[in-house]
């Protein structure tokens, strides 16, 4: 392995994968991709069910498949892979270092550095749940890997809690392999997962979907034995009276993801308080000069195919970074106004020429609304919605020609119709 390289992807799940690409492509053919696991493909190695690439390439994959896509085109390139590796620390002067087996702690250089090192699920101890600490308890990712990759069926009677994706996707897959699950709890008014999921995974199994409702108490010493299920009220405290009782030997949490940004913070990289990734311009530099960051450590996204999206941007972005050099930024905040979670990205570069696709979330679900973009007191642009819910990414195309005489800040909101 060499000291110095002109670009460092950290991470070979689908985001670093793709940027690596990118950038390559781009004309910049020294990249390294450092991957902590034994293979290259991220967390889509244990999603074995299908519906990815249905945006990408126009077809049902499974994660594996889909993943195998990028890793031939990585292999096809000849990018130099280096896996089995962890990233211990990343300063802002783009120095990583990183130990493995076979080299120890080593320290390596880059030009421009590529974050994307995906994220990780909120654990039980984040919940402040009743109760011991029997076995039994799993996030829905850690029974996804028993299932789908070691061949282990964590339990067989099991009651979930939190309605993400990975959730709705492991009480469809523990049903059939022989479980049976009794709940899926969710503490929001609102499921966070995709409409097609909640449809496919509980509907067509007939699992019950409990909106707000959250387990008060989980009970057992050496295994779980039983949970209780309560009924919120508006400010997320159970109702007393409201309590639900299931026998079950298997809780799962999907209560949430939250980006992996130790690194990101190690390098002095600004994070945005409402995704929890870093804040970055539309080219997904962030405000480190030759730091990027694209995928899940930037912000959680519903589907792999925007992230593959997302990640090519800032490959392109990065070489283009090693090839121009560093250049001013002359950036615009955006803003998220009334009903809207938040929008990335934060800032808009209107040096940099080109269209801009704003991402963002609603804070609910909304029927019969209009979505806005106002910037100096006029409106941009303007479209109507029949329905938006929290679970699904909304997208905006903002045009050079408003960004050029845009003043900042641009404020996205949403206004709900009568």
């Amino acid at each position: 392995m060499k000291k110095n390289y002109d670009i460092v992807v950290i991470g070979g799940g689908p985001a670093g994968l793709a940027a690596a690409v990118a950038a390559y492509d781009s004309g910049v053919k020294d990249v390294l991709i450092l991957e902590r696991e034994e293979k290259t493909g991220g967390i889509l190695n244990q999603c074995i069910h299908n519906g990815f690439g249905l945006t990408r390439f126009k077809e049902s994959l499974s994660g594996p498949e889909y993943a195998a896509r990028f890793i031939e085109e990585v292999e096809k390139r000849k990018i130099e892979v280096v896996t089995q590796t962890t990233v211990l620390s990343l300063s802002k002067e783009k120095e990583i270092t990183a130990i493995n087996a076979k080299d120890g702690v080593f320290t390596v250089s880059a030009k421009a550095v590529i974050l994307a090192m995906g994220c990780r699920e909120r654990s039980r101890g984040a919940l402040n749940i009743a109760g011991s600490r029997p076995a039994g308890i799993y996030s829905a990712g850690t029974a996804q890997k028993y299932v789908n990759i070691k061949g282990y069926l964590p339990g067989k009677n099991v009651v979930i809690l939190g309605s993400g994706d990975i959730g709705l996707i492991m009480a469809r897959r523990m049903t059939l392999e022989g479980a049976k699950v009794h709940a899926v709890c969710e503490i929001m008014p609102y499921s966070s997962g995709l409409k097609r999921n909640i449809a496919q995974c509980l509907d067509d199994f007939g699992i019950p979907l409990y909106l707000n409702h959250t387990i008060t108490k989980i009970e057992g010493k050496e295994r779980v034995t039983g949970v209780v299920v309560s009924r919120v009220d508006e400010n997320k405290k159970p109702i007393v009276g409201t309590e639900i009782h299931f026998d079950c030997d298997t809780v799962l949490f999907s209560v949430g993801l939250i980006p992996e940004n130790e690194l990101t913070k190690g390098a002095d990289v600004p994070l945005s308080p409402k995704t929890k990734g870093a804040a970055v311009y539309q080219n997904r530099e962030t405000e480190v000069s030759g730091i990027f960051a694209c995928g899940n450590v930037l912000q959680v996204h519903d589907l792999v195919d925007f992230v593959s999206e997302e990640a090519e941007l800032a490959g392109l972005s990065a070489a283009r970074y090693v090839k121009e050099g560093t250049k001013p930024h002359c950036g615009i905040e955006v803003v998220n106004g009334k009903n809207i979670n938040y929008v990335l990205p934060q800032k808009i570069d209107q040096n940099i020429e080109g269209d801009v696709k704003l991402f963002f979330r609603v804070s609910n679900t909304f029927k019969n609304c209009t979505v806005k973009v106002e910037c100096g007191g006029k409106t941009i642009i303007e479209r109507k919605k029949r329905i938006v819910a929290p679970g699904e990414m909304e997208t905006l195309v903002l045009k050079y020609e408003e960004i050029k005489k845009a003043q900042s800040p641009i404020t996205v909101s949403l206004e709900v119709g009568e």
